[in-house]
């Protein structure tokens, strides 16, 4: 099953989605980071999903080459980012097949969720109606 991810930095804080089945999972307010850690905790909550889902074989896909070539081990991964590497390294990996893709930004099911929602603003309350008393 493919299930995309993607993690973004507001000045809200960080979130992620990921968009697996049809279904979008999404978390807000992940506290402060930056675009990558946000990306980071994207792609082993894409993983922790896929073992959730008990899936024999799983695509991930996301739009972060950094940490896709960082979660390959083809690059160095930054000091600051050792954490969310090493806790990437020690979940479980589905009984089949993992396999971790780069794809285009406008691909990306999750970074299209992400952008949606940030674009999204609530409407404006609606005026309080209060009955007149006439006397």
């Amino acid at each position: 099953m493919k299930i995309f991810f993607d993690g973004g930095y507001s000045p809200a804080g960080m979130e992620y989605a990921l968009v697996a089945g049809g279904r979008t999972y999404m978390r807000r307010d992940l506290g402060e980071g930056s675009s990558m850690a946000a990306e980071w905790l994207a792609l082993i909550a894409a993983l922790t999903l896929a073992n959730d889902l008990a899936l024999p074989e799983a695509v991930l896909l996301g739009d972060a080459a950094a940490v896709i070539a960082q979660a390959h081990g083809a690059i160095r991964c930054p000091p600051a980012y050792r954490d969310h590497y090493e806790r990437f390294l020690a979940l479980p990996r589905p009984a089949g097949r993992l396999r971790i893709r780069y794809i285009k930004r406008t691909q990306n099911l999750a970074g299209i969720a992400l952008e949606a929602v940030q674009r999204w603003t609530p409407p404006a309350p609606l005026p309080t109606i209060t009955p007149s008393s006439r006397a």
